[in-house]
């Protein structure tokens, strides 16, 4: 054998190990892939995982379960006779969604919508065609990893369901969409 084949056919072996080390990883990531999905489908890592959104200047968590598609902010098209707080109607995707300023609900000031404002759908399985106006989404916060606080007498409201403590001492309130969605105040957008 000349130099020159030699080289060719260490070549191939390398090529031959590169890709059985290839398929070994892929493996493993398949592997690794699987028994996280496992997970969430039997809820570890959904109940610990939640969005974390900005509402005015309040910090909220909202299950991942209950949280639909998040948007930008389109046009609103405003619906007459209806609570301020009601900001009107919004295509996503084809489907007419109404459009909460969850700040304003809560009887702070509207929340001005700028590029980070976004609009967070409820989930299908609340059967509920309705979102709400956030400040900014702030991604997914683990409340494995916070502190429980109590209620305070000034969470009134049963769909503020929980607080934590993050590490940084932000105070976050978990947001239960399946019970807004049976406050009567909530439902009752009419003047």
């Amino acid at each position: 054998m000349t130099t020159s084949n030699l080289d060719v056919a260490s070549g191939a072996g390398l090529k031959e190990q590169d890709n059985g080390t290839r398929r070994t990883r892929l493996r493993e990531f398949q592997a690794r892939l699987v028994e996280r999905m496992h997970a969430a489908s039997a809820g570890a890592q959904a109940s610990s995982s939640q969005l974390g959104v900005m509402v005015g200047q309040t910090r909220w968590l909202l299950k991942l379960q209950e949280a639909g598609e998040i948007v930008s902010v389109g046009s609103i098209t405003k619906v007459p006779l209806t609570q301020d707080w009601f900001l009107g109607l919004t295509n996503i995707r084809g489907n007419l969604i109404s459009v909460i300023d969850l700040a304003h609900f809560r009887g702070l000031p509207p929340t001005p919508i700028d590029k980070e404002s976004r609009i967070i759908a409820f989930a299908p399985s609340l059967s509920f065609n309705s979102g709400l106006l956030v400040s900014r989404v702030m991604g997914l916060r683990n409340v494995a990893e916070m502190e429980p606080q109590a209620r305070s007498e000034e969470d009134g409201a049963p769909w503020a369901s929980q607080r934590y403590l993050d590490r940084e001492s932000q105070v976050w309130t978990e947001l239960d969409l399946s019970l807004i969605v049976q406050d009567p105040h909530f439902l009752h957008v009419g003047l």
